[in-house]
């Protein structure tokens, strides 16, 4: 019996998608200072937003949940500047990193939206008031 996984098992599975693509971009760099540098760089942020993520859905309350959302953010976006580093540079070819920073981005989207989804059900539902 094939099971749906849930929307957090594919989003799990798409950022641990996305660490092995990074790691597989980082070890094609040159071993040089700058090609070692961008590469560990690149390695702790784009590989750190899957076990944030496991973290966050084993948060212990929603503003937990929501503040490793923003951990998961941050290192994406982190991962973005590297990666658009690295297509300026002269490390490597630009054509690699396009598919790698478009799904960067649509990870981001999608965190970014997780979160906005979390802190409006953490907010207080407005009173309702009688002015008669």
């Amino acid at each position: 019996m094939d099971e749906q996984k849930s929307q957090s098992d594919q989003l799990e599975d798409r950022l641990i998608d996305f660490a092995v693509r990074i790691i597989s971009l980082a070890s094609g760099l040159p071993r040089n200072a700058p090609g070692r540098h961008i590469s560990m760089q690149m390695l702790r942020s784009g590989t750190s937003g899957a076990p944030d993520y496991a973290e966050a859905r084993g948060a212990e309350s929603s503003a937990d949940f929501i503040h490793k959302l923003k951990v998961v953010q941050k290192e994406l976006n982190e991962t973005a500047v590297w990666l658009r580093i690295l297509s300026k540079s002269v490390l490597t070819k630009e054509e690699l990193i396009v598919d790698i920073l478009q799904e960067n981005r649509e990870l981001s989207r999608i965190i970014t939206a997780s979160v906005r989804t979390a802190k409006a059900r953490l907010a207080p539902a407005p009173k309702m008031t009688n002015d008669n």
